[in-house]
């Protein structure tokens, strides 16, 4: 008979914190919104590392990406009109963006340049478009969230290939959010926010998906945001709601729970380090990057074409 184990428990450390002098207590359009009108001075998503290893974040609110680097001081890299989540490398010197109010941006990490990359759809904006990944072949996946959730399940999750064709894989999604490929790349891992789940999309041979399944349930006030996958198939799931990280085997069981401080809004990942081992974890609420070294390493992430 099988038994069902109690999942490890792990303590997050932090790695940064966004000093003081960077930090804008103010209202914004985006709290105003996303936040109930709360003071919000930044609001961190988007991890990312470049080869040399410095980190990646995104501001949303204050339109802002920052330069973390391997000792955890923070450098201005661009400040534009948009609301920036999660980034992709298109190439070592060349950030995608997902921009809830632009569409798809790209960045020039040398000279803080930001310029349209995909806006529109057949002359339609998105709702908000959320994170992004790419496969092997250079296709990206990327989540159009808006303000979608159980009450309006019209989320939508989008395949653009590398000639330019957009594809709508799903738009019955209740707040699609991040996304991960499985080692192999026939799986996509869709975090549901507003579900509190996670789910399973095959991704057929012939560009189609079938049979998506709902991979794993969570709980509480906020459900899964950003995702990753390791060496070994395992999925971690960023659950801003609880402050935790779960790390979850082949059959959606918590192997591990990493957990963050008190009052932690843990909401993306990143692999980092030289052998990437090294989890780095956005709480975006308090402005402070947390980390832990885990025992397998992340999944190298691919490239898209910068065209």
């Amino acid at each position: 008979m099988y038994l069902l184990q109690a999942p490890l428990v792990r303590e997050l450390d932090v790695f940064s914190t966004m000093p003081d002098a960077l930090r804008r207590p103010q209202r914004s359009d985006w709290a105003d919104a996303n936040r109930g009108g709360t003071v919000t001075d930044s609001f961190l998503e988007g991890p990312v590392f470049d080869g040399a290893g410095n980190l990646y974040v995104s501001d949303i609110p204050w339109g802002r990406i920052f330069r973390i680097d391997s000792q955890g001081a923070w450098s201005l890299v661009a400040e534009y009109d948009g609301e920036p989540n999660g980034m992709k490398f298109l190439d070592a010197g060349t950030l995608l963006i997902t921009d809830y109010k632009n569409g798809l941006m790209r960045l020039d990490v040398a000279t803080g340049q930001v310029s349209p990359y995909l806006q529109r759809r057949n002359s339609e904006r998105f709702k908000g478009v959320n994170d992004l990944v790419f496969d092997a072949e250079g296709n990206l996946y990327f989540t159009d969230q808006g303000q979608s959730g159980l009450h309006d399940p019209s989320g939508r999750l989008y395949r653009l290939r590398p000639n330019g064709q957009l594809d709508l894989l799903l738009h019955n999604v209740p707040s699609p959010n991040g996304v991960a490929l499985s080692p192999d790349g026939r799986v996509l891992y869709l975090a549901v926010t507003r579900g509190n789940c996670v789910w399973r999309v095959p991704l057929l041979p012939d560009g189609s998906v079938a049979k998506v399944s709902q991979f794993f349930t969570s709980y509480g006030p906020s459900g899964p945001d950003g995702l990753a996958v390791d060496a070994q198939g395992r999925v971690l799931v960023a659950n801003p709601g609880l402050g935790v990280v779960w790390v979850l085997n082949g059959r959606a069981e918590p192997e591990r729970v990493l957990r963050g401080m008190p009052g932690s809004s843990t909401t993306n990942l990143a692999f980092g380090g030289a052998d990437r081992r090294t989890l780095h974890v956005t709480d975006s609420t308090h402005g402070r990057v947390l980390r832990t070294v885990l025992e397998t390493p992340g999944l190298p992430l691919h490239q898209g074409a910068a065209g």
